[in-house]
This record gives C-alpha cells, structure tokens and sequence, in this order.
C-alpha cells in the first residue's frame, strides 16, 4: 500500500503533463486540420453566407459531404505528378551531396591534426552568419556565366560543397566517438579513409539521419531557388508549383487546399516515421565543444 501511493502519484502526475502539452498542440494543429476540411468541402461550405456570422466550431471542421473530387480536379488542373518527380529528384541529389560532404568535412575538422585546423573551423561557422541574400546577386551571376541558368545544376551543385549547420552537428558527435577506436584501426593496417568510412560512418547513423531530414524539409519547401533559376514549366518544383497554382486558380479554394494538404502530408508522415531517429542525432550531437 505505500509503494503504490507514489505510483498513483506519479501516473497522475503523467497524465497532467499530457493534458496539458495535448491543450497546447490544439491551437497549432487547428490550421491543419482546417486546410484538410477544406480540401474536402464544396465551395458553398467554404465560406459564410452573406448575411450570416462565421462560428468556428468542431462541426465545421467535418464537411458534408466529402468532396473527394476536389483532389482529382487539383491533380487534373496542374501537373503535380510532374512537380513531384523534378522535387524528388532534387531532394535526392541535394540529400546525399550535402550529407556525404559535410561528412568528410566534419571528420577532417573532429578527427585530423593539422595546422590552422580551428582557425578554419571558425571561419566556417561564421559563415553560418551571412545571409543567403548578401550573397544572392554574385552566385547568380556565376551561375548564369556558367551557362546554368534555367537547369537544375544551381540547385544541385551547392549540396557538394558542405552544410556548414550539417558540419557543426557531424563534428560534434565524431568528437563524441572514443578515439581508442580509431586507434585500434589504425594498429590492424586501416587508413584514414577506410576508418571513416567503415567505422565512423555507420555509428554516425542518427546524425547522419538528422541532417539528411533537414536537407530533405529544406529541399521539399524551397521556394526561392527554383524561383531564381527555373525558367521552364517542366521543371517547377511542389513549391514553386503550389505559387504558380495561386497565381492562376487563386479562387478555386478547395482546389488549393487539396494540393497544399498533397504538398504538406509527406513531410509530416517523414517526420513521424523518423521521429525517434531524429531526437536521438540532436540529443548526441552536443557531447564534446
């Protein structure tokens, strides 16, 4: 009897807890949930009567009746098929690029001595300080010198050259990896490279898993990219493609509903998916400064 008053306590005390973060996810899940209805309902639902007061209750969430059509007429009235292939495309690229560089990178700056190796780490980490608009004009120009302009190879070129974000988390957790494992590697024959790519490589998986996550969002939502470089109809992107759905079908409501819920469900599903894998790279990432 006295070892089960501190267990009740404590599942209540748990159950609280969980109301509570349950009452504060409601006023972020609503605009949610409201697109989803949205996408589903005819036009006469969407909004009020003339004359009438809009009263947002539970009950107008749920439309009636269901509206599946909406999500054929949105597929039918812009490529989205298309969108999805050319954003795929990009997130894959852009995905392993950026991890396997930021990889080698982050080794050399956790693992390797050499000279000026933190005045380099500093300088690297500043840049994280400089605004994408401050350098927006110059590599424009370069890339249009370059003959890039209207191609994917702006939006796929920069991903080889390092995530300075995605360096600063690989570091860290490099540093976290007891160095008597190298050690022992380096005693049986195995050479830097083959250290880091069969030893630290495959324990680097959460971390590894963390930024490919966040060059994957980044990729999914970019806008500005393809806005500066892609010319060509055939080759917008899921974003670019949603702006250019508002612009041209801006009061077909429901329509653009439907394909902002196709745009927005996937990266919800992913984060579920790897939700675990994600909050285990942050949390063993900031181990050693």
């Amino acid at each position: 009897m006295q070892t089960s008053a501190p267990i009740r306590l404590r599942s209540t005390q748990r159950l609280m807890i969980h109301v509570l973060l349950i009452a504060l996810c409601i006023p972020f899940v609503l605009p949610l949930l409201w697109m989803i209805s949205t996408s589903l309902k005819p036009d006469n639902q969407i909004f009020a009567q003339e004359g009438r007061q809009m009263i947002f209750s539970i009950k107008s969430l749920i439309p009636n009746p269901v509206m599946w059509s909406n999500y054929s007429e949105a597929v039918n009235t812009v490529p989205i098929g298309n969108y999805l292939r050319n954003t795929l495309f990009l997130c894959f690229f852009n995905v392993v690029a950026a991890i396997l560089s930021s990889a080698v990178v982050a080794y050399g700056f956790a693992r390797l001595q050499f000279r000026g190796r933190e005045t380099l780490f500093m300088i690297m980490i500043a840049t994280m300080a400089l605004p994408g608009q401050v350098t927006m004009i110059p590599v424009f120009a370069l890339f249009r010198w370059l003959g890039w302009y209207g191609t994917f190879l702006p939006l796929i070129i920069p991903p080889f050259f390092g995530n300075p974000f995605f360096i600063f988390l690989l570091r860290q957790f490099f540093r976290t990896i007891p160095e008597e494992l190298a050690e022992a590697a380096r005693i049986d024959g195995a050479s830097e490279w083959r250290i880091f790519w069969q030893l630290m490589l495959p324990l680097a998986k959460p971390a590894l898993a963390t930024c490919a996550l966040f060059q994957f969002l980044g990729t999914w939502n970019d806008f500005f990219g393809p806005l500066l470089y892609i010319n060509d109809p055939s080759k917008y992107t899921l974003a670019y493609g949603l702006q250019q759905f508002v612009s041209s079908y801006g009061g077909e409501w429901a329509q653009l509903m439907a394909v902002a819920t196709i745009f927005t469900l996937p990266i919800i599903l992913l984060f579920f998916l790897a939700q675990r894998t994600f909050i285990q790279g942050i949390a063993t990432t900031g181990g050693k400064s």
